[in-house]
């Protein structure tokens, strides 16, 4: 199992946008499936974006057409990128496997405010 290390949150305005980077301590280049999940204040953590092997690419549906993931196998780095952001995307972001491994990142929180 490889460590993840999630940066690039902060504080936006609504309709701002941040781009999430999620660096790995070995190589991805075999792990099938990675995602992003973020949990809110007294809310489970949910899956919101996923992308395998063949770049092929899922969305919650709270988030389709707002965020992209993509994954850079040489960098072992998965990216999210959020636009359009909603006061509603504010949670601690986590990248993992999918399904996860049961041990997490640190995360990072994003804050969008109205």
């Amino acid at each position: 199992q490889v460590q993840l290390v999630e940066s690039g949150g902060g504080l936006v305005q609504a309709g701002g946008s941040l781009r999430l980077s999620c660096a790995a301590s070995g190589s991805i280049s075999s792990i099938n499936a990675m995602g992003w999940y973020r949990q809110a204040p007294g809310k489970q953590r949910e899956l919101v974006a996923r992308i395998n092997l063949y770049y092929n690419t899922n969305y919650a549906e709270s988030v389709k057409g707002r965020f992209t993931i993509s994954r850079d196998n040489a960098k072992n780095t998965v990216y999210l990128q959020m636009n359009s952001l909603k006061p509603e995307d504010t949670a601690v972001y986590y990248c993992n496997r999918v399904p996860y491994w049961d041990s997490w990142g640190q995360g990072t929180q994003v804050t969008v405010s109205s």
